[in-house]
């Protein structure tokens, strides 16, 4: 089937529609446990870019399982395929010019990496919210860190599965810091990539 495809080639490609909406197009990959504030950051830079009339969009991991990677488990081949499909999508993202924020746990290195090949080194921007287990555990947004030490949930990121943290991430924030504080290291350190 593969040798039947053909990539077709449009009349507005990446660089027209960066220009058209006055900003470069990335993805900002948010990394960290389950309750670490990746969704909140996300949503907090998001509003930032909002105010200053740069088009973007979240893909949320709980959000993105609810839909299109609806039929994915929690074990570590379907982890690796939630993330793979994500990393298509923002491809499509950027190539849209949109900046494309992303917070999913991504434990493994080996997915994050090939995210970061598919869209693209230059379009890749890693953001590790370093929040230890301890504090994930206390805040336990969702309950599931309650639910996986009862023998609830398999698979639990921190818990009964590893989480391998970046090496060399671009940005890295932390539970010690505020909402705002980590907004404004995050924006600091994107705002030049933004312009074109």
């Amino acid at each position: 089937m593969e040798k039947n495809l053909v990539t077709q080639s449009y009349k507005i490609g990446i660089s027209e529609r960066r220009s058209k909406k006055g900003h470069n197009s990335f993805l900002i990959f948010f990394t960290g446990l389950s309750g670490s504030g990746k969704s909140t950051l996300a949503n907090a830079l998001e509003q930032k870019l909002f105010d200053l009339n740069i088009n973007t969009y979240v893909l949320d991991g709980d959000n993105v399982r609810q839909g299109i990677n609806s039929n994915l488990t929690f074990e570590p081949k379907d982890r690796s395929e939630n993330l793979r499909r994500i990393g298509e999508v923002s491809k499509l993202f950027i190539d849209a010019g949109l900046v494309t924020i992303a917070a999913f746990i991504a434990p493994y290195r080996k997915d994050r990496e090939f995210i970061k090949k598919t869209v693209g080194a230059n379009n890749y921007v890693e953001v590790f919210v370093n929040a230890s287990l301890e504090v994930c555990e206390k805040r336990d947004v969702k309950g599931l860190y309650k639910k996986a030490r009862n023998g609830e949930i398999k698979n639990m990121t921190g818990i009964s599965s590893p989480y391998e943290k970046p090496l060399n991430p671009n940005i890295e924030v932390s539970h010690e810091n505020t909402v705002e504080e980590c907004v404004n290291i995050i924006f600091n350190e994107i705002k030049n990539q933004l312009k074109l």
